[in-house]
């Protein structure tokens, strides 16, 4: 007859199981976040690395103008709205104010971003987007992503100081006459505008009327839908 001492202890089986059952809760989780569209990933990383609201807003303005610019030329908007959302996943962390080619943003956010295996394509097309970074801007997706960049932000700062807040009020008109408003939006370089569109070779016009339209179909999450005067 068995002591006691021989018999299993389920005290010492317990927390393998709870182990195990972890360890394939994490499993699941991963590899429904691997099947997720790489835009619902790129909101999710987004989402853990920024918590400035004005910052996760812009980097929505940005994904919303690639999308819009995708669509256009029959591109991967998937693809294209990723790069606008993860393209200053770092900026809060690590804002490189002194725009170090080496360090800060965005080569933390790339490095993370290469290391969680995401794509050369992507990787390469953030860079891009700073000039201090030293990676020439070469395919129509790293032109697009430094066009509207800049001009994203300019355009939700036209719609804020609209008497209602709303996007919907914003034409080209205004966004013309905010540009040669030398004290308006400081910090927003309009040669940065002016090259991105050239570098793009589309009219600055036309570059403009296509932000305000992207920013207008995402009024709501961009908090631009307008105030009841």
């Amino acid at each position: 007859m068995a002591s006691r001492d021989d018999l299993p202890r389920r005290g010492k089986r317990l927390p393998r199981r709870r182990f195990q059952r972890r360890r394939v809760g994490r499993s699941l989780i991963h590899r429904r976040f691997f099947c997720m569209p790489l835009a619902d990933r790129a909101l999710t990383i987004l989402h853990e690395w920024v918590q400035s609201e004005s910052l996760r807003k812009h980097c929505y303005a940005v994904a919303d103008s690639m999308k819009h610019f995708a669509q256009l030329r029959a591109e991967d908007a998937d693809l294209w709205e990723s790069v606008g959302l993860l393209h200053d996943m770092d900026y809060e962390r690590h804002p490189n104010l002194e725009q170090s080619s080496t360090e800060g943003h965005p080569f933390v956010g790339v490095a993370w971003l290469r290391q969680s295996g995401w794509s050369e394509e992507i990787c390469r097309a953030i860079l891009s987007h700073a000039d201090y970074s030293g990676v020439p801007r070469e395919t129509s997706l790293e032109k697009t992503l430094y066009a509207v960049d800049e001009l994203s932000g300019f355009v939700i700062a036209v719609a804020l100081v609209r008497p209602t807040k709303s996007i919907h009020e914003v034409d080209l008109a205004a966004v013309k006459k905010k540009m040669k408003d030398k004290a308006f939006a400081r910090a927003v370089n309009r040669e940065d505008i002016v090259r991105g569109a050239q570098e793009l070779g589309m009219p600055l016009e036309d570059v403009i009327a296509n932000v305000i339209t992207a920013l207008q179909s995402d009024a709501a999450r961009l908090g631009l839908a307008g105030i009841a005067r």
